[in-house]
């Protein structure tokens, strides 16, 4: 027996179903090669046609820039002004005591520390309030605003729809640090629809903030002061309430130490007695009754309480000195300035275009085999 004869009866064995089942599960790639080669003319319509329309998108969808700027936590220098106007305000605040000591306070280190200035910018840049009052007088926000009201009427749905939109050109300006752990180096930007108006705006905006900052600066220290002027005022009647009380009962215990003297018939001060007495007769009468009119004459209560000096010297200082709101106060320092964007942040028009017509060709050999494997399963 040959070796083709013994290979015979092998394939003889084979079923005809067996042979179907095969031949249906298998899908000989020159077939689907030549499936997509017929539907060409699909494949190519649907990219040309998705990449068209993403093209079209691309060119009239609303353009957005970013203009952006590195600043950092201002040097003593570039607050200069500002901070010795407040340090002129220091005496009032330190305490100077009988051994000429002078305890100095720090109340006023928190107006002038560079740390705490910048802080307020960068709190005062991402404030929402501030935000919304820049934009309610920012034309290009207020066509927005104004399309979105003709769009919708005055329903409970288009004021979320203007919460919305609030919302989202809220997140176009920011202030983030430069980097994760640092809290001394941001980045500023403020997103628009124009290159131009970016620029412009971050600018305006920053302008903005460096005014309210000023403002609060100054009101600062005014609340400072007016809170230190009624505390000096409330000291300021305590201790004349104690000089009258102290002066008072001197008074009574002269008069008292007078009666007692010219009852003992002491004229003349004598120097066997104690001047440790409740009543001191040992001044003697007439020097008691020159105590008497004395105390009776004091109208400068500074003489029994000295400390009522120190408080008049400080709220007459208070007074002469001014608050200049218009002093020249720095919050930051630029290390990049603000400058023109060089590309946009949206749309990115090559891209689009590029996925449109990625998309537009999937879905054309999606079609084409979708119709090859229901033609294939006709035939079988």
């Amino acid at each position: 027996m040959n070796l083709n004869q013994s290979k015979q009866p092998v394939s003889s064995q084979q079923s005809p179903m067996g042979e179907a089942y095969y031949q249906d599960d298998e899908i000989d790639l020159r077939e689907l090669f030549i499936a997509l080669w017929k539907g060409k003319i699909l494949i190519v319509a649907t990219t040309f046609i998705f990449a068209a329309v993403a093209v079209v998108y691309a060119l009239n969808a609303q353009e957005w820039w970013s203009s952006k700027a590195r600043i950092v936590e201002p040097q003593v220098n570039d607050f200069a002004v500002y901070r010795q106007q407040v340090k002129s305000f220091q005496p009032i605040f330190d305490t100077y005591q009988d051994d000429g000591t002078v305890l100095v306070s720090k109340e006023l280190d928190d107006l002038v520390e560079p740390d705490k200035i910048f802080a307020q910018f960068i709190r005062s840049f991402n404030a929402t309030a501030n935000k919304k009052r820049f934009f309610d007088n920012n034309e290009t926000f207020l066509a927005f605003k104004k399309a979105l009201r003709e769009d919708a009427d005055e329903s409970a749905d288009a004021q979320v729809a203007q919460r919305r939109l609030y919302s989202e050109w809220y997140q176009k300006i920011s202030a983030a640090p430069a980097e994760k752990n640092r809290r001394d180096e941001y980045i500023i930007s403020l997103q628009a629809t124009t290159q131009m108006d970016s620029y412009n705006l971050l600018n305006d905006y920053i302008a903005m903030i460096e005014k309210k900052v000023q403002a609060d600066a100054i009101k600062n220290i005014e609340a400072t002061l007016d809170a230190k002027e009624t505390q000096l005022k409330q000291q300021k009647v305590i201790l004349e309430s104690q000089a009258k009380q102290v002066l008072e009962v001197e008074l009574q215990r002269s008069k008292y130490a007078y009666d007692i003297a010219e009852a003992a018939s002491v004229d003349a001060p004598l120097q066997n007695l104690g001047d440790k007495e409740l009543f001191a007769i040992n001044l003697g009468a007439k020097a008691i009754k020159a105590k008497i009119a004395a105390l009776e004459d004091v109208k400068n209560l500074a003489v029994i309480e000295p400390r009522l000096q120190q408080i008049d010297a400080k709220l007459g200082l208070m007074a002469k000195l001014e608050i200049n709101e218009n002093v020249e106060l720095n919050a930051y320092r630029f290390i990049e300035e603000v400058e023109q964007p060089i590309s946009r942040d949206a749309p990115k028009r090559a891209l689009i275009a590029v996925l449109g017509a990625l998309f537009g060709g999937m879905l054309g050999v999606g079609i084409v085999l979708v119709r090859f494997a229901f033609g294939r399963n006709r035939e079988n």
